[in-house]
């Protein structure tokens, strides 16, 4: 008597891998669904930086932070004082409405607030709730 061999997978065994790709779906799907606002949120670092700078040379030319033009909620390019233009800031998610000073800097410390809420960029409502702040350290926050 000859025993055929059968191929082919079990009901069972078919059930468990669809259930063990089901798991792993329901974990990396909310891990991966973040990543496009960390990745705009990089545009915002960026122009951060460049306003970081831009204090450090007034600084260095002063030697203080403060300024009357330097007040809570003031744009960083009012007046022109900052060598920080409007197009330097003007990016596809944020604009220049967005970077604030976060309260009047003092002699050694400032903090610089980007809101997304405020922006009139060209995609300013994928960067609706973004938020990210430098200081004179340049510890940015929150991510």
């Amino acid at each position: 008597m000859r025993m055929h061999s059968q191929r082919g997978f079990t009901l069972v065994e078919l059930m468990i891998v669809v259930i063990v790709i089901g798991i792993l779906a329901a974990v990396a799907i909310p891990m991966y669904q973040v990543v496009p606002e960390r990745s705009r949120g990089t545009e915002a670092t960026s122009a951060l930086g460049l306003i970081r700078e831009a204090m450090r040379a007034y600084y260095a030319e002063h030697g203080t932070y403060e300024n009357a033009a330097f007040v809570d909620g003031a744009s960083v390019t009012v007046g022109g004082i900052l060598s920080v233009a409007d197009d330097d800031l003007l990016g596809r998610y944020f604009s220049t409405e967005c970077y604030t000073f976060d309260g009047a800097p003092d002699a050694n410390t400032y903090t610089i607030h980007c809101d997304g809420s405020n922006s009139t960029a060209s995609h300013a409502d994928d960067a609706e709730g973004i938020v990210r702040t430098i200081n004179q350290d340049g510890d940015l926050g929150p991510e």
